[in-house]
């Protein structure tokens, strides 16, 4: 038995530490990935702190079939998809890069290329925010979150080989989107 199966069981035992543990390891990760997908700083946090309640109470419903990290996405994503069809904003560019604060710098690295990297960030979340739903979500857990084909297709609950199409349609559709900004350089 792993860490992550103790931490499970230990929950389920009414150890609400072992729960807090779970979230501890997983809330930062996940909720950079919901502002991905929900495109708001402040959805995102309603969407992590509804999926960990949802996950707590549901707890006894997971299977360990998967990872928990596959499973806890899956109710985000859900909540995400349902707070984005209700509320059909768009990620300002303001948000854009608080999001991709994250990007890593170098001392070495100038600083017109740092501003120009951040701006490309900038028309990535714009040209995302454009995107089908089924695609901007295939793109954030393959690309983002580093998801397996395998994880994706659980979370999207679709097979393998609709992973494969549908995110290389999603890559077209970005490319595509990218390409209609004329200060968009793919060579940086």
């Amino acid at each position: 038995m792993n860490d992550e199966e103790e931490l499970i069981q230990s929950a389920l035992a009414g150890k609400s530490s072992s729960f807090e543990l779970l979230v501890t390891r997983y809330q930062d990760r996940l909720y950079t990935a919901m502002i991905s997908v929900v495109g708001s700083t402040d959805e995102a946090e309603d969407v992590v702190q509804e999926a960990f309640i949802q996950a707590y109470l549901k707890l006894s419903t997971f299977q360990q079939n998967s990872r928990f990290y596959t499973w806890l996405y899956r109710i985000a994503f859900n909540f995400a998809l349902a707070k984005r069809r209700r509320h059909r904003g768009h990620l300002s560019l303001e948000e854009g890069r608080e999001v991709s604060g994250s990007e890593p710098k170098s001392k070495i690295e100038a600083p017109e290329t740092r501003m120009s990297r951040s701006e490309d960030v900038d028309l990535v979340h714009q040209a995302l925010s454009e995107l089908s739903e089924d695609h901007r979500s295939i793109l954030v857990l393959r690309e983002m979150e580093d998801l397996a084909y395998e994880d994706i297709a659980e979370v999207l609950q679709i097979s393998i080989g609709t992973v494969r199409s549908r995110l290389n349609r999603a890559r077209l559709a970005l490319k595509l989107q990218l390409e209609k900004f004329p200060q968009w350089n793919p060579e940086l």
